[in-house]
């Protein structure tokens, strides 16, 4: 076989197994019992070597949790001895320093043999409405109260599913029969996985996956050493200020780049906070290392060999939160870690860089209840919903758009059927962009109240209320968030709060940041604004 002929035959494989994973993923969106992640495909999904390596993801899935899986692999690895794995075996864990960062996201590894040769792994995640103890929100004080810890344990063990495991989560859950069923979900997702890729090895006659894992590694590596070459080199800074739960929280990095890695380094930022809004290292590496690949190599595939060029460093702080700190709501503080990445690059690569978006998804959980005296349906719901993104060099910021988390839209109607409330408005917020040569992109509005005779709880997990976003190059900052009820009442931008009968949550998400001189966006541009309604007539 010839080089050439190798190549050909090596790509045509690689191909191959991104169908497989991508086959892996769709059986966990059309499973999924979760809207968030049936609906908005909060997941990941990815096939490993037998040495814990991510060869490949789908490309349905979240940074958070493709790139903490990536490293969750090998925690499994060192948990459970490879004498102890078997066909049929599937692991589950939820600890949020060696999964994806807190307690609702489900992460399942399953070894996969050909015959009696283990020739990878299969991993998959996804968040699940509910986990007991506070539920999803910022006000715990450790990890203790914000639901059940799985340790890395045996799921299935030949194919038998562990079912004291299964009475412990519906014993512990509020809502038993949609985390039941996601379990199984994804569980699922790993064996379509297993099956299609013993499929094809059988098929193309290949006994292991060492050879496509060489072809892969090597030239991902290489590929993203060309990139790093082309980089200046040496140490930018840069600081962003949130919300933080009650006080605001400052953010700090200092990015490196080197001939061969390029490091992020934590030191500076704010010390641990007492409630849930603390990051485990694991899911500050994910999204840092998402910042730096979405400018340096964003056309590279994501894998073992070009996630190892990119590292993390930090002391003890809320971006490296130790056990057992609160960490429910770290999603917050963790999807600001790219703007706060991008910034320290926007001073080495300047003109390659967006303005700083709104980053956090402003996500909803509702406990929804009767009145007291009547009767009625309870539902837990999970909604997200996203503000703007900040404009980009040389275009406008997209609008209602999850970056850099990536989730979908959930629509309002797979919403409303999860439990008895009413979403009267969902709709792009004018003026919300910060202008600029290139306009930030726009925050929505949305307002949900409960059914007739219901009332209910919900947990705020909101930012960019304090802060907005920030422009770039001369942009203008995006508008800043704010959360109130229909009569006024201001609401505070994180923890469980109350909407009684009657009343409406009306929420105005934030906008992007603009980039480049206001005075420089063309007329026609500007025009096309106020004629579509993304500027008003009377805004200067």
């Amino acid at each position: 076989m010839t080089e050439a002929t190798f190549d050909i035959r090596m790509q045509v494989m690689w191909n191959r197994l991104i169908s497989v994973v991508e086959e892996q993923a769709m059986t966990l969106l059309r499973t999924a019992f979760s809207t968030s992640v049936r609906e908005a495909g909060d997941l990941s999904a990815g096939v490993f070597d037998p040495e814990g390596r991510m060869l490949a993801q789908a490309v349905t899935g979240t940074p958070g949790h493709v790139n903490t899986m990536a490293e969750a692999v090998g925690h499994f690895m060192a948990a459970i001895p490879r004498e102890k794995m078997y066909p049929g075996d599937t692991y589950v864990t939820n600890d949020p320093w060696l999964g994806t960062g807190h307690l609702h996201d489900i992460t399942m590894v399953s070894p996969s043999f050909k015959g009696d040769t283990l020739v990878g792994f299969f991993a998959c995640t996804a968040h699940v409405v509910d986990v007991g103890g506070r539920g999803f929100g910022a006000d715990g004080k450790s990890v203790y109260e914000e639901g059940i810890q799985i340790p890395i344990m045996k799921f299935a063990e030949r194919g038998e599913v562990n079912e004291t495991l299964v009475a412990m989560l519906r014993a512990n859950v509020r809502e038993p029969s949609q985390v039941v069923g996601d379990f199984y979900s994804l569980a699922a997702c790993n064996d379509v996985g297993h099956r299609r890729l013993i499929a094809m090895m059988e098929e193309i006659g290949l006994q292991t996956l060492d050879a496509l894992g060489e072809f892969i590694f090597g030239r991902t590596r290489a590929a993203t050493l060309v990139r790093l070459r082309d980089l200046p080199k040496g140490a930018w800074d840069n600081v962003l200020d949130t919300d933080g739960y009650d006080a605001p929280v400052r953010l700090a990095a200092r990015v490196e780049i080197g001939e061969t890695a390029v490091n992020v380094d934590f030191s500076g930022s704010a010390p641990v906070s007492p409630k849930g809004i603390n990051v485990p290292i694991i899911y500050s590496k994910a999204y840092a290392s998402y910042a730096i690949k979405c400018v340096v190599a964003p056309d590279i595939p994501n894998n073992w060999a070009s996630l190892e060029a990119f590292t993390v460093s930090s002391p003890e702080n809320i971006l490296n939160a130790p056990r057992p700190a609160p960490v429910s709501v770290r999603h917050v503080i963790g999807h600001l870690v790219p703007d706060l990445v991008l910034g320290a690059l926007a001073r080495a690569l300047p003109g390659r860089v967006p303005a700083e978006g709104a980053a956090a998804l402003w996500n909803i959980h509702m406990s929804v209840r009767p009145v007291a005296g009547q009767s009625g349906r309870r539902a837990e719901i999970l909604m997200f919903n996203s503000g703007g993104m900040g404009a980009r060099p040389g275009l406008d910021g997209l609008s209602a758009t999850a970056f850099p988390s990536g989730v979908m839209t959930m629509p309002i109607e797979a919403t409303e059927q999860t439990g008895p409330i009413i979403v009267w408005r969902k709709e792009l917020r004018p003026d919300s962009g910060g202008d600029g040569e290139f306009r930030g992109g726009l925050g929505q509005v949305i307002e949900i109240q409960p059914m007739e005779g219901h009332e209910f709880d919900f947990s705020a997990m909101f930012d960019r209320i304090r802060h907005p976003a920030r422009g770039r190059a001369g942009g203008r900052d995006g508008a800043a968030g704010h959360a109130a009820l229909d009569d006024g009442t201001r609401l505070r931008p994180k923890g469980w709060q109350h909407v009684p009968e009657g009343r409406r949550l009306v929420l105005h998400l934030p906008g992007g940041g603009g980039h480049g001189d206001p005075a420089k966006r063309p007329a026609a541009a500007r025009m096309n604004d106020k004629s579509k309604g993304y500027v008003t007539e009377t805004e200067e």
